[in-house]
């Protein structure tokens, strides 16, 4: 039976982002559905104050319908989507970036509707949380100020991290350009920019989210490192893979590599479409 590829968005990102990958993967025969998390692409929210012109002060304050959202609400609903895709035949999951979050502990409890779990340049937290990763030394390189210096309001006060992708800042842009797609052109990290939304959920988990080696660890799994990366250098992509591999030494990763940034395997997406299909070449033959 032929396998779907359910795949999991990033932060700030939908379901839209993985229309060219979809148009690829279709064009070599493979069934796929993108997934919206919930608060994620058409039930997204995008204040009034976010148009032009726009105003700062009232998009500081303006609510946001991915308030309150956690990480047990996104898993809850991709288990819904893995539910009814399972039913067609094998499924193979693939995460980008904070998707793998959802991705892992998904994994964790419901193995049986995963026949092989895919991150590509995504975070499955083994022994650290996201947290903790971002304090170690495979993150320094990271520029913590790239979102930071377009984020509008309090996060604590309006229960959501929003961002103004909007904004024609020029360090702001450049320093998103460096951080998302610097090895694209500015055309495409312009068009990348806005199928963005503002609104991002700040649940990223507890020490209990990391994977599971009595669950998690049974799927047979894939990492596709992306070299040029430096949202999640491959230095923390090489140290995920390496714990677990230790968590799991039975059951290694099966690892692939591209050379993008965290975006340009999206924007060009034949040769991670071509990854994808030698990974799920990988399913044992159906009976």
């Amino acid at each position: 039976m032929q396998p779907t590829f359910v795949l999991v968005h990033g932060a700030f990102a939908n379901s839209f982002s993985f229309a060219p990958l979809q148009a690829e993967l279709g064009l070599l025969g493979h069934r796929s559905a993108a997934v919206d998390l919930p608060g994620h692409g058409f039930a997204a929210t995008y204040p009034g104050a976010y148009q032009a012109p726009q105003d700062l002060e009232a998009l500081a304050t303006a609510p946001g319908a991915i308030k309150g959202v956690t990480l047990a609400d996104n898993v809850a609903h991709l288990i819904g989507i893995l539910e009814r895709a399972k039913r067609n035949g094998p499924v193979i999951l693939v995460s980008h970036s904070r998707g793998g979050l959802t991705a892992t502990v998904a994994a964790n409890q419901r193995p049986d509707l995963i026949d092989r779990i895919v991150y590509v340049s995504a975070w499955c937290p083994v022994d650290l949380s996201v947290g903790g990763y971002y304090a170690e030394p495979e993150m320094a390189t990271v520029d913590a100020g790239a979102l930071a210096s377009a984020t509008v309001g309090n996060p604590a006060e309006l229960g959501l991290l929003r961002s103004n992708f909007r904004t024609a800042d020029p360090g702001a842009l450049a320093a998103f350009k460096a951080a998302f797609l610097a090895d694209g052109t500015d055309e495409e990290f312009m068009v990348f920019l806005n199928t963005f939304q503002p609104d991002e959920n700040l649940d990223t988990g507890t020490p209990d989210d990391r994977a599971q080696a009595d669950t998690w660890g049974r799927i047979p799994k894939s990492y596709v490192r992306l070299t040029e990366d430096t949202s999640v250098p491959v230095a923390v992509q090489d140290r995920m893979i390496r714990e677990g591999d230790a968590l799991t030494p039975e059951n290694p990763y099966d690892v692939r590599t591209l050379t993008s940034s965290h975006l340009k395997w999206l924007v060009e997406p034949a040769p991670a479409a071509r990854v994808l299909g030698e990974i799920a070449a990988l399913l044992p033959a159906q009976s």
